[in-house]
């Protein structure tokens, strides 16, 4: 019998802890004053030192998990990451992870990376529940990770940049169940942003066609999302269109934060332009009667219809979008962790009383491109100690975490970035960066020897405590040097159907 109610149950993020502030970069870059905070919507980037890599990010976002939640790392059965900051074209993040499964004796679990630009976690997170949701399930936990370093040479995108993880635990009822059926995918061929120089960790952009193929991609996505939502709405009698206020929540993947600000208002132009008989005497709609006959493939940079659309749409935008934007806004754009990001901050400013039996809609988007609209479903039940009220508290640290991070100045920035750029894929190497200007419990790249082979530390929850023993590589083969941390006991996978009210 497939299991019910498959989603999200547990959620952790890491960031890095030092950030540039976006106003003092505009000044740093010689720009016009609210290039990067207005126009772009910004106001701070973490970025990584050489002391970070992607590998170190997945390891610390899991390993956080897993402690906060008190999971034992034998309760999982398939674990798969989503990047596109690729540090070796055979050896997978995931096998690196797995690392600290050893302890455990757990070598029992599936999947490997997956990747394509921003959606590559998305992805991943369908494999996760699609496997719950299987033959194949033997009734243990999927753990996704997503991961990015998102870095920019100098110029105009560099501002654009940011970097984190994030890790999803998912198994059956989830406190952010996955809706059947109801997914919107468009998938296209195109060279919007890619990565051809394996040698730099710098994409080739072309911006205007990145902003066209997201916004085409919306179009598409929304479009297929209602036509089947209308479809499932017939089988149970109801004539009912959708709309967007059909949906109690949305996120979407954010390179910067304007950018979502003018996906919402994209939206309801489709609302508008697909509505039989718009109102546009009184409500939402009123005074756009002269954009009726619009054609959606003409307006990606219309700015009359652009700046129509977003009035029309700020009420929306402030009461379903804005919040979700929190990470984005103070830490940048993660690539794959983005939209994740941003749901991860929406729950962490709700109650979880204001969340309960809300529809949640998820725009993913990935250059060259791929893209999905899904919507979640919480959980009706928001009682203390519920799955849905320790989601929302384990989240709710999100803004102080933020606020604890180190500012450096923009040159402290742009010194940090040339020595990304000049000693990646270096080896031997010796990271230069501070451990001690890393968060308590991260992973950091201790060394690269000769051979490429790469050798990481954790800097210790508790700064009176050594450092974690290293996981330590010799004659090509991996040994670890095992934790005296206690094991957690394993979490048998929960039975009960939350609530009724809950739709698959």
């Amino acid at each position: 019998m497939c299991p019910g109610y498959v989603g999200i149950i547990a959620m952790e993020l890491y960031f890095p802890s030092q950030y540039v502030d976006q106003a003092e970069l505009e000044q740093f870059d010689g720009v016009s004053a609210g290039k990067y905070t207005v126009g772009l919507g910004q106001a701070r980037m973490g970025f990584c030192s050489d002391r970070e890599d992607i590998n170190s990010l997945c390891l610390t976002v899991v390993q956080r998990l897993m402690e906060r939640n008190g999971l034992s790392y034998d309760s999982v059965g398939r674990l798969e990451v989503g990047t596109e900051t690729i540090i070796d074209k055979s050896k997978s993040v995931k096998t690196v992870i797995m690392q600290l499964f050893e302890d455990s004796g757990n070598t029992d679990v599936e999947g490997i990376d997956t990747t394509n630009a921003c959606y590559g976690g998305t992805a991943a997170l369908f494999n996760a529940v699609n496997w719950v949701e299987s033959s194949s399930w033997d009734g243990r936990y999927a753990l996704v990770v997503a991961g990015d370093i998102a870095v920019y040479a100098t110029g105009s995108a560099r501002p654009t940049g940011g970097a984190g993880a994030v890790a999803m635990l998912v198994g059956p009822n989830a406190p952010l169940a996955f809706e059947r059926g109801l997914r919107g995918t468009h998938m296209q061929h195109a060279y919007d942003f890619y990565k051809p120089d394996l040698m730099s960790e710098y994409p080739v952009v072309d911006g205007k066609l990145s902003i066209e193929c997201y916004l085409s991609a919306l179009d598409h996505c929304y479009s297929v999302y209602r036509n089947k939502i209308h479809a499932q709405w017939q089988r149970e009698g109801s004539e009912k269109r959708f709309s967007l206020d059909d949906f109690g929540y949305l996120v979407f993947h954010s390179p910067y934060c304007k950018l979502v600000q003018k996906s919402l208002a994209r939206l309801m132009l489709n609302d508008f332009l697909s509505h039989p008989s718009p109102n546009t005497v009184t409500g939402p709609f009123t005074g756009l009667d002269v954009f009726r006959d619009v054609k959606p493939e003409e307006t990606y940079f219309d700015r009359d219809v652009e700046k129509a659309f977003m009035k029309a749409s700020a009420d929306l935008f402030e009461r379903k979008t804005k919040s979700s934007l929190l990470i984005s806004n103070e830490n940048g754009n993660m690539y794959t962790p983005s939209v994740y990001g941003c749901l991860a901050s929406l729950i962490a400013q709700q109650t979880p009383l204001q969340i309960a039996g809300q529809r949640i809609g998820v725009f993913s988007y990935g250059s060259g491109f791929a893209a999905t609209l899904y919507s979640l479903r919480v959980t009706q039940d928001h009682t203390p100690g519920s799955s849905l009220d320790k989601l929302v508290s384990s989240l709710s640290d999100l803004k102080a975490r933020l606020d604890s991070r180190k500012k450096v100045l923009p040159a402290v920035f742009s010194e940090n970035m040339k020595l990304r750029e000049e000693t990646h894929h270096l080896a031997p190497y010796i990271p230069r960066g501070s451990v001690e200007d890393l968060f308590p419990g991260t992973w950091y790249l201790t060394r690269v020897d000769d051979k490429h082979r790469r050798e990481y530390a954790r800097r210790p929850l508790d700064d009176d405590l050594p450092a974690e023993p290293e996981l330590v590589r010799s004659s090509g083969a991996t040994e670890h040097i095992p934790s005296p941390a206690k094991k957690m006991p394993r979490i048998p996978t929960a039975t009960a159907s939350p609530d009724a009210a809950v739709s698959n």
